[in-house]
């Protein structure tokens, strides 16, 4: 495979600056996989995990919040507000954030507060989900 040059940006720091074979990672509409050469565009992402095909053949996944991805021929870009690697994830802190949360679902009758529990929960989640991996 081809590598093409790929960067997650957060607005604290840059996350990951390399090349890649393949990127994978979840759109609004749904996951999609990248390769070099890939057709110009920009979406939008959702709270997931990023999966990168790193040049030496090894698979490398971290979580990302909702963001913005652009494909451009000399590289791809993902600016998202918050990048974490696996082991920058304090569990503890993910499973309380759960749990305040699901608590805030119970709770909680505005739209509003329902949304915001409803993304706290999916990144908690999604937090875990990439511990247990």
């Amino acid at each position: 495979m081809t590598p093409f040059n790929f960067e997650v940006h957060t607005p604290f720091r840059l996350f990951y600056s390399g090349t890649a074979q393949a990127v994978i990672l979840t759109l609004v509409d749904g996951e999609i996989g990248m390769y070099a050469n890939h057709s110009p565009f920009t979406a939008v992402t959702v709270t997931g995990i990023l999966r990168i095909l790193e040049e030496d053949g090894k698979w490398r996944s971290a979580f990302v919040s909702a963001g913005i991805l652009e494909v451009k021929s000399e590289k791809n870009v993902l600016m998202v507000d918050s990048a974490q690697w696996p082991n920058e994830i304090e569990k503890e802190r993910a499973l309380e954030s759960k749990k305040e949360a699901e608590k805030m679902l119970e709770e909680n009758n505005f739209k509003f507060e329902v949304d915001k529990a409803k993304a706290k929960l999916k990144r908690a989640v999604f937090r875990l989900k990439i511990l247990s991996e």
